[in-house]
């Protein structure tokens, strides 16, 4: 039922061959991993690419055994056919899960009617904005991953997903995703509940255009420096990365009523607020490790809602290190303490009085 395929380097027709083969057997899973496709060149004029391909269309609308196609790291040798025809095989393939991954795939056609794929993963290619834009036929789908590609606009990334009503999960990681606000309104499925957006160029704007039913969210490794309040209700929303970005405190939990775990670790966080459990009750977990702290009076109060919290603060206390002042660089928070009487200024102007 499982058949892979690896170091392909074959004509074309030769590829179409033992896809047509394969289709008719009882194969459930075909893999096929570096895979290059070549000429000849004068056999690949369009008139000569079509018959192959229309005889493959109409194999793969047909019922059969097959249930998923993955193609990694494809390569192509043939550069005198319209691209169009290939790509409208892959869309309209009567299969639950395609994978064409590490290919320099620029697009992808909307298939021309109700798709059976519930599983989409186009990571590592080349694809932008205009992907499945005003595409309805994706019913079915739950899974798409567009990891690494070339996708700018997250407003036209929600519109792409408006007509998904069965999409659950989205990747957008390793792209160049943008978005400046402006009073720019977004649409998003209303069934996704885990959206990936870490590694882009994603400010503090972000958080107006964000799935409302969204439950797990990563923003990790964008340019976001503050947490706006009063902008997004996540009331659905669980989990929250926000590590490696601009945050010079932690974030309240006005939006996110639900919110259970946080990670804000590798920001710029010098002094966190010391009332984050009391702003955020329902938070079982924070990852605040590995922030620049700076190990002074203010300091005290975060270091006495460890104690208080009862284990969660993630990674205490190997993760949790002074930056400054530079005397105490590098001394864990649980071992930094000062007297009563240096934080205490009034404390310290009565002994002083009472001394003089």
């Amino acid at each position: 039922t499982t058949v892979t395929l690896d170091a392909v380097d074959l004509q074309w027709a030769i590829i179409l061959q033992i896809f047509m083969l394969i289709w008719y057997s009882p194969v459930e899973h075909l893999t096929v991993r570096n895979l290059t496709f070549r000429g000849p060149l004068e056999e690949l004029t369009e008139y000569a690419f079509q018959p192959l391909l229309s005889s493959v269309e109409q194999l793969i609308s047909l019922d059969g055994s097959m249930k998923a196609l993955t193609l990694e790291h494809v390569r192509n040798k043939v550069y005198y056919f319209n691209q169009e025809i290939l790509y409208r095989q892959f869309s309209e393939m009567n299969i639950a899960n395609l994978t064409i991954a590490d290919a320099y795939m620029p697009h992808m056609l909307c298939p021309n009617r109700t798709s059976s794929f519930q599983c989409l993963n186009f990571s590592h290619n080349a694809l932008t904005d205009e992907l499945f834009q005003n595409c309805g036929t994706l019913v079915d789908l739950k899974l798409l991953i567009l990891q690494k590609n070339k996708f700018e606009s997250l407003r036209k990334v929600s519109f792409m997903t408006s007509r998904m009503k069965s999409l659950t999960y989205l990747d957008m990681s390793n792209n160049l995703l943008r978005h400046d606000g402006a009073g720019m309104q977004c649409q998003w499925a209303e069934s996704l509940a885990e959206l990936d957006l870490s590694s882009n160029q994603l400010v503090d704007a972000v958080f107006e255009c964000l799935p409302a039913n969204v439950q797990k969210l990563s923003l990790r490794n964008n340019q976001i420096s503050n947490v706006p309040s009063g902008v997004a209700e996540l009331k659905s929303l669980e989990e929250l990365n926000l590590a490696s970005n601009r945050l010079a405190d932690l974030p309240g939990c006005g939006g996110f009523t639900s919110l259970q775990f946080l990670n804000v670790e590798m920001n710029s966080i010098l002094t966190p607020s010391a009332d984050f459990f009391q702003s955020c009750p329902r938070v079982r977990e924070l990852q605040a490790g590995h922030n620049p702290f700076q190990c002074s009076c203010e300091l005290q109060a975060f270091i006495r809602l460890e104690r208080r919290s009862g284990g969660k603060l993630f990674g205490w206390p190997a993760a949790y290190v002074c930056e400054y002042p530079e005397g105490l660089r590098g001394t864990e928070l649980k071992d930094f303490h000062l007297s009563p009487l240096a934080c205490n200024t009034t404390l310290l102007l009565v002994t002083a009085l009472l001394l003089t």
